[in-house]
């Protein structure tokens, strides 16, 4: 059997148990924190802590539409979606997206100015603290999970974490990181603006503060739905998943001039590839019969990998049109 291509060796449901175990903790996490925070924020009346309490609502809102994602894309393939479902996962990623922007980044935003126009004192400042400190322990434990998992899909891709952020077929672990790393700088800035406040009685650094938790939402907001967006659309696999692909076509005897390769994602680490070519002269007047054993071979050994999902191969002569095609 074929090398597989970097990182996806561990098989798909390996790596589907490895987001759901991520994704899980971090449902887990954000609703007691998205609970704790509010209770915080009715006793404290401070903007920022009412900021962060509907950012972790719609962290938890949004992780369980994560959830829904892997648990519809875990179905194979049928009559109606030959390829599967593992799109699925990158419309309920989508969703969620759109849920940071509307329940967090807008909600934050919007306490924000509402403590700019009505001021209110600090109260019970440290249930406030304790709360957003306890807050702090149980965000780091999630990132600190979505964290390892990224790294060590990255590794076995043989990339940067920064680059398999950008490239990763799978949002779920990508969401829950940046989720929680806004939450992380959320967290902290809300406790620096709930100490100011409470220290000089300017209620405008908790608007600033809240404000601030709103943008940073807003933003991680936009990075996510336009990753989820390209998965969505079908954009073409990065170079580094390709290039095996090519390289184990072009190392077939017979494959003459160097062959076409697109390959699009139809779900994590589940690839479509089209392939055109063209047989080297040896083997170009072969009986058709024979050309096309020798395409079917080439396929099966591709749709070992288990990485590809389906395969289907054009051949062409040297001067004319397709003359054979397997799928």
């Amino acid at each position: 059997m074929p090398t597989p291509i970097h990182g996806y060796g561990r098989g798909v449901a390996e790596d589907e148990n490895s987001s759901f175990r991520t994704v899980l903790v971090a449902v887990i996490a954000n609703a007691g924190i998205a609970v704790a925070k509010v209770v915080a924020a009715l006793l404290t009346g401070s903007a920022s802590m009412w900021a962060e309490a509907a950012h972790s609502v719609a962290d938890t809102g949004n992780e369980v539409l994560l959830f829904v994602g892997l648990r519809k894309s875990a179905r194979g393939p049928d009559a109606e979606r030959p390829f599967g479902y593992g799109q699925e996962r990158y419309f309920w990623a989508f969703l969620a997206a759109l849920g940071i922007f509307l329940v967090g980044g807008t909600l934050s935003i919007g306490e924000g100015i509402r403590s700019l126009l009505l001021p209110e004192p600090v109260e019970s400042l440290w249930v406030g603290v304790a709360v957003l400190l306890v807050a702090t322990v149980f965000e780091a434990y999630s990132w600190h999970t979505a964290r390892k998992q990224l790294k060590q899909d990255a590794a076995e891709r043989q990339r940067s974490m920064r680059e398999h952020l950008a490239r990763a077929s799978d949002p779920s672990a990508t969401t829950v990181f940046l989720e929680d790393t806004a939450a992380l700088v959320g967290l902290a800035v809300a406790l620096a603006a709930l100490l100011l406040h409470a220290w000089t009685g300017w209620a405008t650094w908790d608007a600033i503060g809240s404000i601030f938790i709103g943008v940073l939402l807003i933003v991680v907001a936009f990075l996510l739905a336009r990753r989820s967006k390209s998965l969505l659309l079908e954009e073409s696999a990065p170079d580094d998943v390709v290039e095996p692909i090519r390289q184990r076509v072009a190392a077939a005897d017979w494959v003459g001039e160097p062959a076409t390769v697109h390959a699009v994602y139809v779900g994590p680490s589940s690839l479509l590839v089209n392939i055109r070519l063209t047989p080297d002269q040896r083997h170009r007047d072969e009986p058709a019969a024979a050309l096309i054993g020798q395409v079917d071979r080439l396929r099966a050994e591709l749709l070992d990998d288990p990485a590809i999902a389906q395969v289907t191969i054009t051949v062409t002569g040297a001067d004319q049109g397709a003359v054979a095609a397997s799928q």
